[in-house]
């Protein structure tokens, strides 16, 4: 089987529910190519949807060594840090990441989620705004995400 075969199988299994079965099909993939981003990426996707933040960290965390221009593997690093209660961490990991991330409206998105756990809401609100006007479809995520309700209604 290809490695294109191979990430579509497990992809496949993912969107079935069906995490083991996904994470054993990357386990298949050769070495040399668990390394690719598309193997990390398929491979965070699956631990996050099982809420194995550690694992999702380690994951994330290699992809932003392999591929430190890539934002991807800092904000899913930053958001498993966040997950397992490190918000001030997670913040440092996006202030610190590449350029790149200046064009995710996630970024400022999560930026805003974090700055309001740690009580900092002007700054939370500027972040929000920024995510805001790159994509529209994040104000309506805002009114559903626990980590806004203090500054909810503001929104």
């Amino acid at each position: 089987m290809s490695f294109e075969q191979q990430i579509r199988a497990a992809e496949g299994y993912a969107e079935l529910g069906m995490y083991s079965e996904a994470l054993t099909e990357l386990d298949q993939i050769s070495p040399e190519e668990q390394e690719r981003l598309e193997s990390l990426r398929m491979r965070v996707q699956i631990v996050l949807q099982i809420s194995d933040w550690n694992a999702g960290l380690k994951l994330s965390r290699r992809i932003a060594e392999i591929f430190p221009n890539e934002s991807y593997g800092f904000i899913h690093a930053a958001f498993c840090l966040h997950e397992l209660g490190e918000t001030q961490r997670a913040k440092e990991i996006l202030l610190n990441g590449p350029p790149s991330l200046l064009e995710e409206p996630i970024y400022y998105y999560n930026l805003g989620c974090y700055e309001t756990v740690l009580g900092n809401l002007d700054q939370a609100k500027a972040y929000l705004r920024a995510s805001f006007r790159l994509n529209k479809g994040f104000r309506e995520i805002a009114r559903q995400d626990p980590d806004l309700i203090p500054i909810r209604d503001e929104l």
